[in-house]
């Protein structure tokens, strides 16, 4: 199964050129780059850790690069992402979020769908490694 979250997820996998020119591309927007990372891609995990703090000031994605290879050699079965933040309006908001790494064997996320009363539908979801 292929875990199928953020920008580019249904593309095949960025190389390291193309995560480098999103990187550009944020960075020419003044838009501040996070990395995080996780083992478990479950949808409704929204807290991933973060390698470091989020990169402000930064003019060359090298920086964003650099970082990205260390999150990869210490979270080597992890997913990694890539995070852009806007602040223009006095709030950090994510305006772009894309995986740049996924472990060599995705887990499985089962989804089952109930019926209940009324209209009302409910939704299981079972992950297996």
């Amino acid at each position: 199964m292929r875990v199928t979250q953020g920008t580019f997820s249904f593309l095949p996998d960025l190389t390291d050129e193309q995560i480098g020119k999103q990187i550009e591309y944020c960075l020419e927007h003044d838009w501040a780059v996070g990395i995080e990372y996780t083992d478990d891609p479950h949808p409704r995990n929204t807290y991933w850790e973060m390698w470091g703090n989020p990169m402000f000031d930064l003019r060359d994605p090298k920086g964003v690069m650099m970082e990205l290879e260390e999150c990869r050699k210490a979270n080597p079965d992890c997913y990694i992402r890539i995070n852009a933040f806007d602040n223009a309006r006095g709030v950090e908001s994510v305006v772009l979020s894309f995986l740049t790494d996924r472990p060599e064997v995705e887990p499985t996320i089962e989804m089952t769908r109930t019926e209940r009363n009324g209209r009302s539908v409910g939704y299981t979801h079972i992950v297996r490694r």
